[in-house]
């Protein structure tokens, strides 16, 4: 349906909660899971919807965790003062995430400074990090939205304004609630426009402590190929594209041009990425990639031994960690397949070269003896490795969300409801099985864990690149 064509339809679409809006943010979709939706209020004639989002901090708790790097004092409204996104934190604060709806139209920062009371220098900061984005229309509101929140909706949803937008005029719901990074302070955003303000972004000290220079590990006219860092993210996040190896990698070598991220390992994993110089080449690499013409190899420091051979699970087709997998069958579900190419008994990392990585402990009951696995990557889904491997009993080191609820069906087997002991008997019974087997799991790791991405090659070896020794290899013998 054609928005600003048909007004009785939009009337329709609206009261009846559009359940394919895609809200475009998934910030909505945790404030209606975790409860923290907070009471609106109205700044400079704004429409706010405020929020503190978190997925495992009570309320009670928000107050005392405060990113001390970004504030100085507390202001009236209950909320620090803020200054700065820089220097960074050394310890990311409570996720703190404001949804607007502009009643007048005008420059972006200023209407965010107005609004939330933020100084211009800290709101131009959270434009440069990619933490602002805007929706022509405004996505529907969770659940958990009260009253006013719900009246605030459909006031700037009715069909007589938005029949007056032109903005939006040929553009269907899906696509007028759609988001767009805000990328210029100067911006206009005009009545009636969405905005999602990251006041707190998740930030990566550890970009600060790397020489960048020491982790190129070639350079040609298409791309780069970087032995990424534990402790940062490829690309950037949702909410802070500034932190990120693209970024730095690209200043280190003096790039005008940013670097461009062709795959993805996850921040907690260190080895080989490789990074385009330029789109023509990102589009080719990702044709590789879906032609299986990119090999990656792995080496993963086990807290238990891996037999040799193919390694088969199915996860969960559910886009939230952790990642769940089966040994068996289920329709729907990603086939992860690897092979476990060597396994040989090494020392455990002793306690100083833990602390140097931030490595932690999970409380495995025996650290006399690890595991490194070299692994040669079949299927590439997002924590496969790390969650194929904890299901086989020998999670790794340092992952601290994989590791506790290895150790827990070790102490019982048939917790894992997908395990090879699984106890449930009804689908009631296994759905209440899963609950409880999701909160057997831990915290996504600080900095590292023992994982690395060891070689990288395609076009048959063509192009051929290995990063340097694993972290946990430093003072063995």
């Amino acid at each position: 349906m054609k928005m600003g064509s048909a007004s009785a339809g939009l009337v329709s679409i609206f009261s009846n909660g559009y359940r394919s809006l895609s809200a475009p943010v998934s910030s909505w979709r945790t404030l209606a899971s975790s409860s923290l939706y907070k009471h609106y209020k109205r700044n400079s004639k704004s429409a706010v919807f405020s929020c503190l989002s978190s997925s495992k901090i009570e309320l009670s708790c928000l107050s005392s965790k405060v990113d001390v790097a970004q504030t100085t004092t507390t202001s009236v409204n209950g909320y620090h003062k803020y200054d700065r996104l820089l220097p960074c934190p050394s310890e990311n604060g409570p996720p703190r995430v404001e949804h607007l709806v502009v009643s007048e139209g005008g420059p972006v920062l200023e209407y965010i400074c107005k609004s939330l009371d933020l100084p211009p220098l800290f709101v131009a900061d959270l434009i440069h990090f990619g933490a602002v984005y805007y929706a022509l229309v405004c996505p529907q509101p969770p659940p958990s939205a009260t009253p006013e929140q719900i009246r605030i909706f459909k006031e700037v949803t009715a069909p007589s304004v938005l029949s007056k937008r032109t903005s939006i005029k040929g553009k269907t719901v899906r696509e007028a609630q759609k988001t767009f990074r805000i990328t210029h302070v100067e911006q206009f955003v005009e009545a009636g426009t969405y905005l999602r303000v990251h006041v707190h972004p998740k930030r990566f000290p550890r970009c600060y402590e790397i020489d960048w220079k020491s982790r190129i590990i070639a350079v040609t006219d298409s791309y780069v190929v970087l032995d990424k860092p534990a402790g940062t993210s490829v690309g950037g996040t949702s909410d802070n594209i500034e932190e990120s190896c693209a970024t730095f990698a690209s200043r280190a070598l003096g790039f005008s041009t940013p670097l461009k991220t062709t795959h993805q390992i996850d921040n907690c994993t260190e080895g080989c990425v490789v990074l385009a110089r330029t789109k023509e080449y990102c589009s080719i690499f990702h044709g590789k990639i879906r032609e299986k013409k990119v090999k990656k190899l792995y080496l993963a420091l086990t807290a238990a031994p891996v037999p040799i051979g193919i390694i088969t699970h199915y996860m969960r087709p559910i886009n939230v960690a952790p990642r769940l997998v089966s040994e068996d069958f289920i329709k729907g579900w990603y086939l992860c397949k690897l092979e476990v190419m060597e396994c040989k008994e090494v020392p455990w990392p002793d306690p100083v070269i833990q602390q140097k990585y931030c490595i932690e402990d999970s409380e495995w009951p025996s650290k006399d003896r690890a595991y490194e696995c070299k692994i040669n990557l079949l299927t590439g889904r997002t924590h496969q490795v790390r969650a194929q491997l904890a299901a086989c009993g020998a999670p790794i080191v340092g992952d601290s969300m994989y590791m506790p609820a290895a150790i827990a069906e070790m102490a019982n087997p048939g917790l894992n409801p997908f395990g090879k002991y699984k106890k449930y008997t009804t689908e009631s019974d296994k759905e209440m099985t899963v609950t409880k087997w999701f909160a057997r799991f831990g915290k996504e790791p600080k900095v590292a864990i023992g994982l690395q991405a060891c070689q990288i090659s395609w076009d048959d070896g063509e192009h051929f690149y290995e990063a340097r020794s694993p972290w946990w290899r430093t003072g063995m013998a």
